[in-house]
């Protein structure tokens, strides 16, 4: 359905340098405009004030942006996997959160988020239908014994060893897989 926006981040521990507010919300803004049909006049602007001077849009002006962009879908979907990846100690998980519910307000956006477990992370959602999802161990070592092909073939051969990384590595995971998913809206 065309009226119907969708974006989707995902992020990653390894890419917090890559990862800051203004960098997620921009990735937000233009997947939804790549459902449009042409790109939006707020999106145009945008791009030609900042092309002249060569300069990053602010925060502010991708967040107003989005919401421009978002209102004109009859409902908005964002979609964030692993939340608790955001970096936070640079205040780039605060910011971002605070303009994901700036655009759920504005615009009625639906948000989806996953994340482990951070207390941090799940006040702010604590008004928000979630649910609780943990790793089974059998799960884990279902998962270990699919991919031990993959290490040294001095692993492969030692049965007693596999054996050991699999039981090892599935009773320290302890549930550490768990997450809770959470809807606003």
């Amino acid at each position: 359905d065309d009226n119907i926006g969708i974006s989707y981040i995902y992020c990653d521990f390894r890419r917090t340098c890559e990862q800051n507010a203004d960098g997620l919300l921009a990735s937000l803004l233009k997947q939804l405009c790549q459902s449009k049909s042409s790109l939006p006049e707020s999106v145009q602007d945008l791009y030609t004030r900042h092309k002249i001077g060569r300069t990053w849009p602010s925060c502010d002006e991708i967040s107003k942006t989005l919401q421009l962009v978002a209102k004109s879908y009859t409902k908005t979907f964002v979609i964030v996997d692993a939340l608790d990846e955001c970096q936070a100690s640079d205040g780039c998980r605060q910011a971002f959160l605070s303009e994901l519910f700036s655009l759920q307000h504005v615009c009625a956006a639906n948000i989806f988020a996953t994340s482990r477990f951070v207390p941090e992370i799940t006040s702010k959602f604590s008004t928000s239908m979630c649910l609780e999802i943990q790793a089974r161990k059998e799960d884990v070592q279902r998962y270990l014994e699919a991919h031990i092909t993959e290490l040294p073939s001095v692993v492969q051969k030692n049965q007693e060893l596999r054996e050991d990384i699999v039981t090892e590595i599935s009773e320290a995971v302890d549930g550490m897989y768990g997450s809770r998913k959470c809807k606003q809206r």
